[in-house]
């Protein structure tokens, strides 16, 4: 087995830090902040875990180091009151603050990669159809599971989950977010398969 090198790893593990360090400081709800985070929380020691056998492509590292930022930032100020997202609102004109759909959106479309990845590498896959079927599948069943953590959480807190659940008064904000996760999803199929597949080419093979 050859060699890995771990210098992209520990740079994620050294930025990820930073972020918690600085997202955890003062956050707005503790206890949101924990939710927001978990997944980076889980991630971590999963990719570490992996690596000596089946290290991630550069472009898959490279999303799942942005998204754990996206959400260490939705943790820290909750995703209805992140100011970027305020920003955004008052230039568009919009009726709420986006950050949250740009969360739903990087849910679809890190994931997209990520699973094809897995997909590809670990189940033999054939890249077609079938491929780009099952990873939309996928990515909608994480987002649909996000969901039922969400509706977990809001049966469990009540009113203390209004800023993990970051509906914004919205009766349709789970149909709003699962589409948008789709969106993602099939925007990353779209624009970085290619690049994807090129990187793929370069690895040896598949974990052992």
């Amino acid at each position: 087995m050859r060699a890995v090198d771990r210098r992209p790893l520990v740079g994620l593990t050294l930025l990820w830090g930073a972020g918690l360090l600085l997202s955890g400081w003062h956050p707005f709800d503790r206890a949101t902040w924990w939710m927001e985070v978990a997944p980076v929380l889980i991630a971590l020691p999963t990719l570490w875990w992996c690596a000596p056998r089946w290290p991630p492509t550069p472009l898959a590292l490279g999303l799942i180091a942005a998204h754990g930022v996206v959400l260490m930032i939705g943790g820290a100020y909750s995703y209805a009151r992140v100011p970027i997202g305020f920003a955004v609102q008052d230039w568009l004109h919009l009726a709420r603050n986006p950050y949250d759909r740009v969360g739903h959106f990087a849910q679809g479309f890190v994931p997209a990669i990520v699973v094809r990845e897995g997909l590809v590498r670990g189940g033999g896959i054939m890249r077609g159809r079938l491929l780009t079927a099952l990873v939309l599948a996928c990515c909608l069943a994480i987002s649909a599971a996000y969901e039922l953590i969400e509706f977990g959480a809001a049966l469990a807190l009540g009113q203390g989950a209004d800023a993990f659940l970051g509906t914004q008064g919205d009766p349709w904000d789970t149909q709003w977010d699962m589409l948008t996760c789709l969106i993602g999803a099939t925007a990353a199929l779209v624009l970085l398969t290619r690049a994807h597949d090129a990187q793929l080419a370069r690895i040896a093979g598949p974990a052992v």
